[in-house]
């Protein structure tokens, strides 16, 4: 053990990618992105501290002509105490890190061999990715080194956005290997002194679904940013070509800019930003709004989901008559990103981060780095940086007013915007530079190193299904607003035993209003949130849109048809556009003038495949004939490989019910008895709870003893006595 000043050996293990120690080739692959960046800028950080004798980057060696013969060499000197260390395991080609599994032990013993060669031990071993925290636990169990462990992406996480992209949950196990990296991660988890997480939302709402989650073993340390690369502004911004190209489209370019700068996507929000500005016309006069999303040649090229962006986008601006005062620029490169910042900042503007969800945030931390004061959303990582820097305003990303009225305020207090840049470049030396972070990174190993600071162990053991077995789905209007004390109860329960269920939320509501909703009740994001009358899939913790059930629902959809017949229909009124989606047409139907089966009728004698959803007694939504709740819940149990008999639908409202016929789980709240799903009391195997809402819901899951065996009492013939529980 070296305790001495300026003595400390670090070994860092990145097995995958291609890592060298100048001209990293960022983008090459998925395998070559922000995971190698990160490690080589954290040794070099590490490796220019006086108490760090030896830093060691370990990865993987190969000998590959179609790569460059850099990556073929043992060992890489990249400064007196960085060396990059590169061990043989596996082919000699370059392969990709899902191909590297059956390979790890190999790497793991020549690691140990390098070590017993020099006699030469690391005080501390620190792996990133779940292929290198695997090595990791392997060399620590061995050689007793402590190690902790980034985990970069999790495995549980990444199978629900490979479901969301349309992949298969057995190509998801066979070509990704899911199953052998969830395990590695399970192990690295039982093994690590210290788990490194960049916010706590990351250890709150990821690493929690994982059986040996400790939480005293997180610790949240954000990556350092580059600050020679992210500054204020140097002079001459203003007056620069890409300043023309910025803002050509506008009346007047002198004006402060509002900068957002984020891909076209629905989870960033950037519609709700145009909103707010449009909704204020004393905004619109101190300042231009410029919106860099992504690169476009022609929106028609672009997938379909950047396409309803940029159709969202532009119906905005004509809405509000915004022309000349929103830019939105079609091309930039990399490189002009940082220069695109000063720009905002030399304008005297503010950045503004509107997305619905933002796990890191790290174009918030870009910004306040190059000058700019911020607003930005409150959910996510946001709060860890407000924090930090207190630079900015966090705003309700569902709520444009909040974003209009923080802007306002930072505009018409030229004194407290600057106390808030200066503020905010201070935070960011302190807590975002790559120097701050070595030091505290250094201040959480010592101790670690010294024996002072080992995790003290509770007993855990591994459940015997690898993925969540069971699912509890409920409407939202009817069943979760009527009592706070048993939603309370109901939340604490599926926190209690979210490992093996899964949580899912169906609503007719739009996914903006469904996240206002829950927001305002306090109920946590769930695991799948089904909107738009189960039209779209959500997945979190990122909100992660299906769009391989997207592709799925257009089948013979033809929007602007359902429309033409339906807008001026005798008894129909088309509700606000804040209720429409291109997958869901709503209106308010008059019983008097019209009834349902009569607009069923109507569309079938004009050959227009829908499905028609009525629900409350006045809302009538067409959605596609493949799209509905229990359409899309078979699609999740099926995807997500969850019976459908392990899976309780508590029911509110009349769209709920083909969810609750078939083999679920069904259970009818009793604020609901008497109106649309009274028709389910033919169905024997349909529980009608004695209780409303949430109490209801509960009853229900007495009933079925759904965290234990978790099916009708009638089938479970070991309590023969079980149909006749006491609801609780």
């Amino acid at each position: 053990m070296n305790e001495q000043q300026g003595d400390i050996s670090i070994a860092l293990i990145s097995v995958h990618g291609l890592i060298r120690g100048q001209n990293l080739e960022l983008g090459r692959d998925a395998d070559t992105g922000g995971q190698t960046l990160y490690v080589l800028e954290l040794a070099q950080a590490l490796a220019e501290k006086p108490e760090v004798s030896r830093v060691e980057l370990f990865t993987r060696l190969v000998k590959d002509e179609s790569v460059d013969a850099d990556y073929a060499q043992p060992i890489e000197k990249v400064s007196d105490k960085l060396t990059i260390v590169r061990i043989e395991a596996g082919p000699e080609e370059y392969i990709f890190k899902e191909q590297l599994w059956d390979h790890l032990d190999t790497f793991s013993d020549n690691m140990v061999d390098y070590f017993r060669q020099r006699n030469r031990y690391p005080d501390i071993l620190h792996s990133h990715y779940a292929d290198a925290g695997y090595v990791g636990s392997q060399l620590a169990n061995q050689l007793s080194i402590p190690l902790i462990h980034t985990g970069h992406s999790l495995g549980r996480v990444k199978r629900a956005r490979l479901i969301a992209n349309g992949v298969s949950p057995q190509e998801i196990d066979t070509r990704y290997n899911m199953i052998r990296r969830v395990d590695a991660e399970e192990y690295v988890l039982a093994t690590a002194e210290r788990v490194i997480t960049s916010t706590h939302q990351e250890i709150e709402e990821q690493y929690e679904i994982y059986d040996f989650y400790h939480p005293e073993q997180m610790r949240v340390l954000p990556p350092g940013t580059n600050l020679s690369q992210f500054k204020p502004p140097l002079g001459g911004e203003l007056s620069s070509l890409l300043f023309r190209r910025l803002t050509y489209s506008l009346a007047s370019p002198q004006k402060p800019i509002i900068l957002a700068l984020s891909r076209p996507d629905t989870r960033k929000n950037i519609t709700a930003l145009i909103v707010a500005y449009g909704q204020s016309p004393e905004l619109q006069e101190k300042a231009n709004l410029v919106i860099v999303a992504g690169n476009r040649d022609d929106v028609d090229d672009l997938e379909s989901g950047a396409q309803q962006v940029f159709h969202e986008i532009w119906l905005a601006i004509d809405r509000y008559d915004l022309y000349g005062k929103v830019a939105l620029p079609k091309h930039h490169s990399r490189d002009e990103v940082p220069f695109i910042y000063r720009i905002a900042a030399a304008s005297g503007g503010v950045f503004v981060n509107p997305a619905l969800t933002e796990p890191f945030g790290l174009t918030i931390i870009e910004a306040i780095a190059s000058g700019l004061p911020v607003v930005a959303t409150e959910d996510g990582g946001p709060r860890d940086i407000a924090a930090n820097c207190q630079n900015g305003i966090l705003i309700d990303p569902l709520e444009p007013k909040t974003i209009t009225d923080a802007l306002l305020t930072l505009f018409r207090d030229e004194a407290q915007k600057q106390q808030m840049i200066e503020r905010g470049l201070k935070g960011v030396q302190e807590h975002y530079a790559w120097q701050a972070h070595a030091e505290r990174y250094l201040k959480l190993i010592c101790p670690i190193i010294k024996e002072s600071e080992r995790l003290p162990r509770r007993p855990i053991a591994r459940r015997s299904a690898l993925y969540k077995d069971r699912a509890l789905v409920t409407s939202l209007d009817q069943n979760l607003m009527g009592c706070p004390d048993a939603l309370s109860k109901l939340l604490a329960l599926l926190k209690q035993h979210r490992k093996s269920t899964l949580f899912i939320v169906a609503t007719g509501r739009r996914l903006d209003s469904a996240l206002r909703l829950l927001k305002h009740y306090n109920i946590p994001e769930p695991d799948v949130l089904m909107t738009s009358g189960g039209a779209e899939i959500h997945y979190a913790p990122k909100l992660t849109t299906d769009t391989h059930w997207q592709k799925h629902i257009d089948y013979h959809w033809v929007h602007h048809k359902v429309r033409n017949l339906l807008d001026d229909y005798p008894g129909l009124t088309l509700q606000p556009k804040s209720e429409q989606t291109y997958f869901k047409i709503s209106y308010l139907l008059d019983t008097r003038l019209t009834d349902v089966e009569e607009i069923k009728a109507q569309l079938l004698q004009e050959d227009l495949t829908a499905n028609v959803q009525f629900s409350f007694g006045q809302y009538l939504d067409v959605l596609p004939i493949r799209a509905s709740k229990g359409m899309a819940l078979r699609y999740i149990a099926d995807r997500w490989q969850i019976p459908l008999e392990r899976i309780l639908v508590a029911g509110g409202s009349g769209s709920d019910e083909d969810m609750m016929r078939g083999n679920t789980l069904a259970a009818v709240v009793a604020n609901r008895h008497d109106e649309e799903l009274f028709q389910l009391t033919d169905i024997e195997r349909i529980y009608f709870a004695e209780r409303s809402y949430e109490e209801g819901i509960l009853e229900a899951i007495d009933y079925y003893d759904f965290f234990g065996a978790c099916c009708s009492p009638e089938t479970n013939n070991s309590d023969p006595l079980a149909g006749k529980k006491e609801a609780i």
